[in-house]
């Protein structure tokens, strides 16, 4: 019976994930234990994976809600109001931009993680399938040579020592040594079967894991992208620019949704062989390993014995008996019959290569070098693998629930770039404060009437001030700033209007310090 095990503990997350529930398509609880080939736990998985729909759902659910409020309290607004308040908007912009940076830093971070777990998984899959591809070459090796060429020499000799009955007993008892050798070797486990699943598997499990790696990876530049592209779109009051961005948003919230499905599915999956991986290789091959062979390796414990054991030493011991009958053969028999010396050492060299065989496969047969690349894997897709995707998950929703409220943020940025634009097509262009008006070209033929700045204008507006009279021979041409400021401007200076009613001139003309004297 096996001990406890002490050098691999199942990680805390790996029992959590492994307590969710577990529910077929009639909801009804079924068995956490990880065992892909039934249907009801295929379809607990699949359960699980529809939790990403589920949030898609209720997200695009609360965006239409969303929406059609954003539409119905539009048509509310007071017509009066100009310049509706924009800071809430930023600011929500501001942290949604800032929970997506932080997602997509938490999404690289479980993606190599992820990664580095099923590379160390494939790493250690292929270790032990080199391992057991030599131990399959040295056992057909090693049968190889103990059933066709020894089998061979030993016939010939048979030929040669008919008519000595010493030498032909010794002959007997050697072919006793190499069906025991043979026998023992046949009773190792099928190691062909091990090979090829182990290969199946670390070739299945690197294709899939390159796909997913690129896959997570676009996704996550796509959501800095739309980061960039939203602060862009905001900047530039671009309506174009926000319609893609509204595009490529709900193709990541898709993607977000659905990767959290998936992710969930396998880490819960994951965890329920993590939970009990002894259980489940025990279980899947005992069609070509016996119980104890299973547990020798799975535990590899000082107080469990090694079920190869007896059976090497029993090809150990028979290939020493072999060797000392052919040296006595050799050192005897070869001054009578000199054509036997020829299959003599043929045999002897056979046993040398098969013994120094046999000791390379007893150290391969030990449990320690399987054992390692168990955990290894053990600890790859346990530990790293489960951890990088409850990462992966966070990312997802962290995103997801973002990415919501940046479509929120967009559609609220439509609304009031439509407001803007209505509020700048209800500006009156007789407005003097409307800085279209001073695009307006100045026409010279209106100047002298209908100037803000004219003589007459100026003083219409004040009932207490009068010109003084001018006569007909004193009326000069209008002062040069005017002319300067109506060239350069279009209009004059709204400024100068009281000093022109008293007759003092503009601030902009500066007076010699002589005339300034003259005139005190």
């Amino acid at each position: 019976m096996a001990t406890a095990r002490t050098d691999y503990v199942a990680p805390w997350w790996t029992y959590w994930l492994h307590n969710f529930p577990h529910f077929n398509f009639f909801f009804q609880t079924v068995d956490s234990t990880f065992k892909p080939e039934e249907a009801s736990y295929q379809q607990s998985l699949i359960i699980l994976a529809c939790v990403g729909a589920v949030g898609l759902g209720v997200s695009l659910l609360v965006l239409a809600v969303y929406v059609v409020c954003l539409c119905c309290c539009r048509r509310d607004i007071d017509e009066d109001t100009k310049r509706p308040d924009t800071c809430c908007v930023t600011w929500v912009a501001v942290i949604t931009g800032l929970i997506i940076c932080s997602a997509v830093g938490v999404g690289f971070y479980g993606n190599s993680e992820t990664n580095d777990g099923v590379y160390q998984m494939n790493y250690s899959l292929y270790n032990a399938n080199r391992t057991l591809g030599n131990i399959n070459n040295l056992v057909a090796g090693s049968l190889g040579n103990v059933e066709t060429a020894l089998k061979q020499h030993l016939e010939r000799l048979d030929e040669i020592f008919s008519t000595r009955p010493d030498y032909l007993q010794a002959l007997r008892f050697m072919q006793l040594m190499v069906n025991n050798v043979i026998r023992e070797l046949t009773v190792l486990p099928d190691i062909n079967k091990t090979n090829f699943d182990l290969a199946a598997i670390a070739d299945q499990t690197a294709f899939i894991e390159y796909y997913r790696w690129l896959i997570y990876l676009l996704l996550l530049i796509l959501d800095l992208v739309i980061c960039l592209a939203m602060c862009l779109g905001m900047a530039k009051h671009s309506q174009y620019l926000l319609i893609m961005i509204i595009g490529f948003v709900i193709l990541s919230l898709i993607l977000s949704w659905a990767s959290l499905g998936v992710d969930t599915a396998t880490a819960v999956g994951i965890s329920d062989f993590c939970v009990s991986p002894d259980k489940f290789i025990v279980n899947h091959t005992k069609d070509f390993l016996s119980a104890d062979v299973a547990h020798y390796y799975l535990f590899c414990s000082p107080n469990l014995p090694n079920p190869f054991q007896q059976s090497l030493t029993t090809c150990q011991r028979s290939l020493t008996t072999m060797q000392i009958q052919i040296q006595g053969l050799l050192q005897f028999s070869v001054r009578v019959f000199p054509t036997a010396e020829r299959d003599l050492l043929g045999i002897q060299r056979l046993l040398n290569s098969t013994e120094f065989s046999l000791h390379k496969l007893t150290a391969l047969l030990d449990c320690r070098g399987l054992h390692k690349d168990y955990l290894d894997t053990l600890m790859g897709v346990c530990y790293d693998g489960v951890e990088g995707l409850l990462y992966l998950s966070l990312f997802s929703l962290l995103a997801a629930c973002a990415l919501s409220a940046m479509l929120c943020v967009i559609f609220r940025v439509w609304t009031l770039m439509g407001s803007r634009e209505k509020e700048y097509d209800d500006i009156d262009e007789e407005d003097p404060f409307n800085p279209q008006a001073r695009r307006i070209s100045y026409n010279p033929r209106r100047s002298n009437t209908h100037s803000f700045c004219s003589y007459t204008t100026s003083l219409g507006s004040q009932a207490s001030l009068h010109p003084p009279p001018q006569s007909t021979s004193s009326v000069v041409s209008p002062p040069e700033y005017m002319n300067q400021s109506m060239l350069f401007g279009g209009t004059p200076r709204y400024e100068n209007v009281p000093l022109i009613g008293r007759g003092s001139p503009p601030p902009s003309v500066r007076w010699p310090y002589g005339a300034l004297v003259s005139l005190v």
